[in-house]
């Protein structure tokens, strides 16, 4: 119990530091973490070792993140999104309900993979100019590609089900079918919510900056983007004549990242060694479009290695697991025949103190040992927890892809939870709901 109260004030601290914007996530989650190793028992040898086991489970992250921001920032210069941002606001005409609308339909798509990352990747660095022209929220444009891409996160390929078909030793297409209704159903409501929070980010927009005609937006980014502007460089960043090399490019590396054939990180390597020649051929270009960039890319990839510190520590002291377990054997008796039901509504705050394999491997198999005692299908268990869960993973400082969002997006983790925490909640209790109604959960 004694390790669990350490592991459980622990993480406490941290996310308590990192809404209250105290200090930076890399000194929340290095020297917390250290602290309570310390206070557990633990000698610095054994904590050098839990760092270097969670510094090895970042890595490729912390690679990919680095040369992924370096290719999207030379892409953002090359021009290569502006006539996406062109068309869709000439299609929205300036909408803010329709762009949040949107935001949802592309970002289940690009979550098709079950990637998280690679979703990030795809979404940030392409609508989030627009977001910004619009005077939009950049926290609206993070829940509701966080939200969207969870519930595409369902999938057999994806990793929640994975681990849930593996401790229940199933099939994972067979654990996924009947979780299609509840897929479908989270998508109507994410395209219900955007169209809410669209309309109240408008009237906000409105009262703080007043309406932003499509007119007015167009010719915001034309003046960024223009070449005739005597404000810009004698030589514009810009690339227009080799707009379509840039695009088969840019959506070859993503079709290389989607298809798996090599590391992410790699296929990043290759497209930013290509595209800086190609569209800068000068040497001293080239070295300034990295050093513009670079910054941004170093700071992120520094948390998300704090972040493997902190996953190696709590992972190796054990107290992670043993937060799972002691969760569970608290709970009062007369409300186990429900526990299934009470861990998947509490499924989103989890995600802010437990990491994805301790909430599937310590916690469900003890939740289900309990459950089935008292005569509830090891199914429904794993359905509650996975539906109760899922919309939170990417609400959670234990997810690395959502590190990479924030850099992608230049926003901060204390801020994103503050924002989305409640709606991300709010919809797993909704989805809860409907699976029970439908039969997916029996009560």
């Amino acid at each position: 119990m004694s390790l669990s109260i350490i592991g459980f004030l622990t993480i406490l601290i941290i996310v308590v530091l990192l809404i209250s914007n105290k200090v930076t996530p890399i000194v929340a989650m290095v020297l917390v973490p250290l602290i309570g190793a310390l206070i557990a028992g633990f000698g610095f040898s054994e904590i050098g070792d839990f760092f270097t086991e969670g510094a090895l489970t970042v890595i490729e992250v912390a690679i990919m993140f680095i040369f992924a921001i370096l290719f999207f920032g030379v892409m953002q210069d090359a021009g290569l999104f502006d006539p996406l941002i062109r068309n869709m606001i000439r299609l929205t005409r300036g909408n803010v309900i329709t762009v949040s609308i949107g935001t949802v339909f592309v970002a289940s798509i690009a979550h098709l993979d079950g990637s998280g990352a690679s979703t990030f990747l795809i979404t940030i660095p392409a609508l989030l100019p627009l977001y910004k022209h619009l005077k939009m929220n950049p926290y609206l444009l993070l829940l509701l590609i966080g939200g969207s891409a969870s519930i595409m996160n369902m999938v057999p390929w994806a990793g929640p089900l994975g681990r849930t078909a593996s401790v229940l030793n199933m099939d994972v297409t067979e654990l996924w079918r009947p979780l299609i209704p509840i897929q479908i159903s989270g998508l109507v409501l994410m395209i219900a919510l955007a169209a809410f929070l669209g309309v109240m980010e408008k009237r906000r927009i409105s009262k703080h900056y007043g309406l932003v005609s499509a007119k007015e937006s167009a010719a915001a980014i034309e003046r960024i983007n223009g070449d005739s502007s005597s404000a810009k460089d004698e030589e514009s960043l810009t690339r227009p004549k080799l707009l379509w090399v840039n695009a088969i490019l840019f959506l070859a590396v993503i079709g290389v990242l989607v298809w798996g054939i090599i590391p992410a990180g790699f296929a990043f390597m290759i497209g930013l060694s290509i595209a800086l020649p190609l569209n800068y051929p000068n040497m001293k270009q080239q070295s300034e479009r990295i050093r513009s960039h670079a910054p941004g890319a170093l700071m992120m990839a520094t948390i998300i290695l704090a972040a493997g510190s902190f996953l190696g520590i709590l992972t190796g002291t054990g107290m992670l697991n043993s937060i799972a377990e002691d969760l569970v054997t608290i709970i009062p008796a007369f409300i186990a025949p429900y526990l299934h039901l009470i861990i998947g509504f509490f499924g989103v705050p989890f995600d802010l103190l437990l990491s994805t394999d301790a909430y599937y491997f310590a916690l469900l198999p003890v939740v289900d040992q309990i459950a089935t005692g008292f005569g509830i299908e090891s199914l429904s268990t794993a359905y509650s927890m996975v539906i109760g869960n899922i919309v939170g993973t990417f609400v959670s400082p234990f997810s690395p892809a959502l590190w990479l969002a924030l850099g992608l997006a230049g926003l901060e983790m204390g801020k994103h939870i503050r924002y989305s925490l409640l709606w991300m909640w709010g919809l797993s209790i909704v989805l809860l709901i409907i699976a029970v109604l439908i039969g997916v959960i029996a009560v």
